[in-house]
């Protein structure tokens, strides 16, 4: 049997892989995780939750990352090979830090805090179900507008 890479992008038993792959891969996360965090940064500052209040800008920032995650994987890996710094940038780091799951962790708590247990029960659950639903519908949308345009050609 033979071992797969973790990192279907990089084969390590290549050496100039091997050798080459650290600062490209890491300026390309880099690069989109400051995008991301940007995005991210500024939907939290438009749409601030109140005390006990529903995080609606956490929600929409994972939900919208998710559905973007999804298109992106089937784009990358179904539709058109892609450069191998695509998914390091975009998924890794543009959608990496652009979702916020440790925020959704943090906003959870403190709608507790705030004595509001009915909100924090919906938004645990709801973001996870929407942020599922979000990946599958991305991935439904990617593969029928890919399949929608091979139609066509």
């Amino acid at each position: 049997m033979t071992e797969r890479p973790i990192d279907p992008d990089v084969d390590l038993h290549v050496p100039a892989q091997r050798a080459e792959l650290h600062w490209p891969v890491l300026a390309a996360i880099a690069a989109g995780g400051a995008l991301g965090a940007l995005a991210r940064y500024g939907a939290q500052s438009a749409l601030p939750a109140p005390p006990g209040g529903f995080p609606w800008a956490t929600f929409a920032v994972n939900v919208t990352g998710c559905l973007l995650i999804g298109v992106l994987m089937v784009v990358i890996t179904e539709v058109r090979r892609a450069h191998r710094l695509v998914r390091p940038f975009l998924g890794v780091g543009v959608l990496g830090g652009y979702t916020t799951f440790s925020t959704y962790v943090v906003d959870v708590q403190r709608t507790l805090g705030a004595g509001a247990p009915v909100t924090a029960l919906v938004y645990l659950a709801g973001t996870m179900a929407a942020a599922l639903a979000a990946v599958a519908t991305g991935m439904w949308l990617a593969r029928r507008a890919a399949g929608a345009r091979a139609a066509v050609r």
